[in-house]
């Protein structure tokens, strides 16, 4: 990895693999770290070393002490924005940034701009088996409500903000 790269390390909430990825640092703002991978980017996911490559330019805001990250897609990804609930994400060093997914995730589509959140079943699955605190639980439902509104609403960084930087990766 080249000086610019970060390797994005998600982990399950039992320490499993669950996805892991590299993306070029693009730059800083208000709103956190944003990182960028091109269209062919290899990711792999899971402890099976299942991967797949994909098929469209992504940024990803590493937000500063929140329980979210955000993935923003470009055309012709179904979805414009991906907003995983994770615990707060963590850099053990420049070149790597960790976080526990907490299975809730709050899309929004590229055609009409519908939002919505994903696996809530397996949110409700994953307290029993891998025994989330009640502080865990009350953080992950507060910030996927906090995320549906600001991704309806089109509030910063989910709206211009995070196009700027999706135009930076034509660039790479």
């Amino acid at each position: 990895m080249n000086a610019a790269s970060v390797l994005v390390s998600v982990r399950k909430y039992d320490g499993t693999p669950h996805r892991r990825h590299s993306m070029v640092r693009l730059g800083e703002d208000e709103h956190g770290v944003w990182l960028g991978s091109p269209v062919g980017t290899v990711c792999s996911t899971g402890t099976e070393g299942a991967v797949y490559t994909t098929r469209e330019a992504r940024v990803m805001l590493i937000p500063r002490d929140a329980w979210w990250t955000g993935l923003f897609q470009a055309a012709p990804a179904r979805l414009d924005a991906y907003c995983d609930v994770t615990t707060p994400p963590r850099w053990p060093h420049p070149g790597e940034v960790t976080m526990i997914d907490l299975d809730l995730d709050v899309c929004r589509t590229r055609d009409g701009g519908t939002v919505f959140v994903d696996d809530e079943d397996e949110f409700a699955d994953h307290q029993v088996r891998y025994a989330y605190p009640p502080d865990v639980i009350a953080r992950a439902t507060t910030t996927a409500e906090q995320l549906r509104a600001a991704l309806t609403e089109d509030s910063e960084p989910f709206g211009r903000c995070r196009r700027s930087w999706l135009a930076r990766m034509s660039a790479y």
